[in-house]
């Protein structure tokens, strides 16, 4: 498999999802502002959308989308640890949680907090709106460890977008069991390498 990422970008999830499950990947890095790849290649030749994350599988199909990469990835594991078994009511928890993150936190952030030409009226609405999911998440981690009980791929994508508000100059000191997720879920050794990858950790 071959995932073309960003750095720090939600690409950031499959490629830890990756690295927890233990299957071999390459990393293509994508450099968004040109969409070309780190080869010189143009990335709109390869994805047509312009955006990561993209993956490649062994058959040459490519595949996008990080919530659907992301039930993809975690079903490579025969145990599927990190999704939970089809039909059941952890994995309809973690399903639950990679769209919430999807729709409520992804979509909040970007496009509008990465455009220099947003509006400052909308600035504050999307923020006041993140507040409210912001709160909503640091009320259920104040009762568990993880999203879905236990650390699976929602923790994942999550952690990449909630990770957003510190590139952004987004507090999260209201936030405290919010704030010990992120730091529990960045001390995973498998987070610590996909961060070590992408340039993220030193």
């Amino acid at each position: 498999m071959k995932l073309y990422y960003a750095p720090g970008a939600c690409s950031l999830a499959v490629h830890m999802a990756l690295r927890e499950v233990g299957v071999p990947f390459d990393l293509v890095e994508v450099d968004l502002v040109h969409h070309t790849t780190e080869t010189g290649a143009s990335y709109l030749d390869i994805s047509p959308r312009g955006y990561v994350p993209l993956l490649e599988l062994a058959d040459q199909s490519r595949h996008t989308e990080a919530a659907a990469l992301l039930q993809y990835v975690a079903d490579l594991d025969p145990s599927r640890a990190f999704i939970g078994q089809p039909g059941s009511s952890e994995r309809l928890a973690v399903l639950e949680w990679l769209t919430f993150v999807s729709t409520e936190l992804h979509k909040g952030f970007s496009p509008w907090l990465w455009h220099k030409e947003t509006a400052d009226s909308t600035r504050q609405a999307v923020k006041a709106k993140l507040a409210v999911r912001f709160a909503e998440m640091d009320a259920v981690l104040s009762r568990s460890d993880f999203l879905a009980g236990r650390y699976s791929v929602a923790d994942a994508y999550g952690f990449t977008i909630v990770n957003w508000s510190n590139l952004l100059g987004i507090p999260l000191t209201a936030y405290p069991h919010l704030q010990a997720w992120m730091a529990r879920v960045a001390a995973r050794p498998q987070v610590q390498a996909a961060l070590r990858a992408e340039g993220l950790l030193s």
